[in-house]
């Protein structure tokens, strides 16, 4: 791993509050993810599953974590298995973690091979009443790949038919929406990467520029601080490519009176940034593309302030929403009159801005939370509003990154970042 080591104590302190919320004598049980083929003998680089890097720090393929506090032998309670290392994987892939290694990043003290779990999973399965299994049930989940847990879970259900099966992501929805503080630190740490990336753009765009060439730039000022990449695939997005929300191919050129959407964020030690911000290609907004851009901002920032505990996250969308649709009446893209014939499941600001504000925020660039729930100080929010007009051959949109506070405002993990189109155009001269 390219990040520095981080302290097991953080590590130790999420699986207590896990076990805090189990059943009695039940265990659960985490795997890695797999490492996914592409063809031939080609793979996609290793990308360790969340949950068991969120209870354990272990960043390794082929690894289970089982977590059983009621166990008869102390060796049960916590246990992590790994594939043993050798002389011949140590030559062809590099060294894999030793179990004192495993002890030093996890702070779990039983550290077994993979070749001894059949055995002891048989033992604990005969006194355990019940088991949590990690299901994947975020609320933009789209697997269409079986994947190692799910082929896990397939197998221990067909060897162990009489147990009582708990889900462990309602506990895990709600512990890992609220970040301790080590956790900001590092989603902290990722924003600072980030910041540096934006920073060497502003001095590199000029007219002729090709977007996947300011990707290449973000990539190297990321890599070079540490980051494990991009967070999410990157979007570079000059002129009418801003207005497709996901827009990801980069291969287009920037031409000179056009507008760049960069939606990008460093990835560091496995969590998240999200930023976005707007440059001009030739380091000077027009006078209407900076009233859009000011608007968007203005949206932001008060969308930010309403980032409070006991603040549900729909009714702060409702309210983002009639803060939008002022900005859209002054800018002269809607009016009154499409105000108040709008259909209410689809207001009229919708047609200029047609996504949500805000997301959690962590582990997961769109991360766990439960969003029926009020916010928690401690969360960690994107703020994204945006205007698109295709008919104007642009969009615009403006992101940061907030933890709320117990009191007060919410702290900008993005607030180093420039961000108003005077400080964009200044630090491109």
């Amino acid at each position: 791993m390219k990040y520095l080591p981080i302290d097991s104590k953080l590590f130790v302190k999420n699986r207590v509050k896990f076990v805090a919320k189990m059943k009695s004598n039940s265990l659960a049980l985490f795997n890695s993810n797999d490492i996914y083929p592409v063809s031939a003998d080609s793979t996609l680089p290793f990308a360790q599953h969340r949950d068991i890097f969120y209870l354990s720090g272990v960043d390794q393929e082929e690894s289970v974590l089982i977590i059983y506090p009621d166990a008869p032998k102390e060796e049960h309670k916590e246990m992590l298995f790994l594939k043993e290392t050798n002389e011949h994987i140590a030559v062809w892939e590099g060294e894999k973690l030793t179990k004192e290694m495993a002890f030093t990043t996890s702070g779990i003290k039983s550290v077994f091979w993979l070749q001894d779990m059949d055995k002891v999973l048989f033992e604990i399965m005969t006194q355990a009443e019940n088991v949590y299994i990690n299901t994947n049930e975020h609320y933009r989940a789209n697997v269409e790949t079986e994947t190692r847990e799910a082929r896990f879970i397939k197998k221990l259900k067909e060897d162990y038919p009489g147990h009582t099966y708990l889900r462990s992501q309602p506990i895990l929805q709600r512990l890992r929406s609220i970040k301790e503080p080590e956790e900001i630190a590092l989603i902290q740490q990722a924003c600072d990467i980030t910041e540096k990336g934006f920073k060497r753009i502003l001095g590199y765009v000029k007219p002729g520029v090709w977007e996947h060439e300011i990707e290449a730039e973000f990539t190297h000022e990321f890599i070079r601080n540490r980051a494990n990449g991009f967070a999410y695939t990157p979007i570079i997005a000059s002129g009418n490519n801003a207005n497709v929300l996901h827009y990801i191919e980069n291969n287009k050129e920037c031409k000179d009176g056009d507008i760049i959407l960069m939606d990008v964020g460093a990835a560091y030690a496995n969590y998240s940034s999200d930023m976005t911000r707007m440059i001009p290609v030739n380091g000077k907004f027009t006078a209407r593309q900076k009233d859009v851009y000011n608007a968007v901002l203005r949206v932001k920032d008060a969308a930010a302030s309403m980032l409070k505990p006991g603040t549900l996250w729909a009714e702060y969308h409702i309210e983002v929403g009639k803060l939008m649709t002022q900005e859209l009446v002054s800018l002269g893209l809607i009016t009154e009159d499409d105000i108040k014939n709008e259909d209410p499941k689809w207001p009229a600001y919708k047609k200029y801005f047609m996504h949500g504000t805000s997301h959690h925020m962590g582990l997961d660039t769109h991360d766990y939370g439960v969003l029926t729930e009020p916010m928690q100080a401690g969360m960690v929010f994107t703020v994204e509003p945006g205007i698109y007009i295709p008919d104007e051959g642009f969009g615009i949109r403006i992101e940061d990154d907030y933890v709320i506070q117990e009191q007060g405002e919410p702290f900008n993990l993005m607030a180093g970042i420039p961000i108003t189109a005077e400080e964009i155009e200044e630090l491109m001269k």
